[in-house]
């Protein structure tokens, strides 16, 4: 049976990695995909774990709380959500910028918001919107591919060149629509050059109908630590206007917090 690695587990001693809190995370996480509730046997097979062993951690997980069951389906509890406050409720940046965002979105009517890098995927942690605007879709915990997100490709834009074509060279490029750019020297190119530039506008790759764009959110040191965003339907707004109407607030904002954050 294959153990169930993560990202950097090589790194680690073999004495320091406890495999089967790895597992118990990792049957999670499969809730995450959308399909809970889940059989016994669906984790089992995602997670290619044996049956027992599957049985052991859900139980596990029901007698924490976090896991709940009919005897047949499972699923997660609200208790999982205290994982979520606790990072969102301990991150610095997300207290400091939250204010930022909540004023972006309240003057330009529309929504903002901020994600950090997380492996190849951006992972949006903060957000804001005004009350007229209804979003569905992209929320706290939202997770997209970085190499085709606007806010993705500001944070990817603090590695080096040669850092980042290896991080390109093994990002999965599935595109998410038409319009997805996938070409890994074209993107290497667009990256750099929004590195250069200090902003990343982002046309219906990442959603369908669709533009965003992004600056980097930098502490004291001038080093990446986020990137905040502003998108709008294409039929609403055009790519200018997002330049124009968009970026000046977005780049006030992050400056605003660059002493803040430490």
């Amino acid at each position: 049976m294959p153990k169930l690695k993560r990202e950097g587990e090589a790194d680690r001693g073999a004495t320091d990695f406890i495999e089967s809190l790895d597992r118990g995370l990792r049957v999670l996480e499969l809730f995450g995909g959308g399909q809970q509730p889940m059989t016994l046997s669906d984790l089992a097979r995602a997670a290619d774990l044996p049956r027992a062993t599957a049985r052991r951690i859900l139980f596990t997980l029901e007698r924490a709380g976090f896991v709940a069951s009919d005897g047949k389906l499972f699923r997660l509890t609200p208790r999982v959500l205290v994982l979520a406050s606790a990072y969102l409720a301990s991150n610095h940046v997300v207290s400091v910028l939250q204010p930022a965002l909540d004023r972006l979105s309240s003057e330009a009517q529309e929504i903002s918001s901020m994600a950090i890098l997380d492996g190849n995927d951006a992972v949006f942690i903060a957000r804001a919107s005004p009350t007229r605007v209804f979003s569905s879709g992209i929320d706290i915990g939202y997770r997209l591919p970085a190499f085709c997100t606007s806010v993705g490709r500001v944070l990817l834009s603090r590695l080096s060149d040669d850092e980042l074509a290896a991080k390109l060279e093994a990002t999965n490029m599935a595109p998410l629509t038409p319009f997805t750019v996938t070409d890994r020297k074209s993107l290497l190119q667009t990256i750099i050059s929004v590195r250069v530039q200090g902003y990343c506008l982002v046309d219906r790759e990442a959603e369908p109908g669709f533009r965003s764009i992004s600056v980097p959110v930098r502490r004291y040191d001038g080093t990446i630590v986020a990137a905040i965003n502003m998108g709008a339907h294409v039929d609403r707004v055009s790519a200018s206007e997002m330049v124009e109407r968009f970026l000046p607030p977005l780049r006030e904002a992050a400056a605003s917090v660059k002493s803040l954050l430490v």
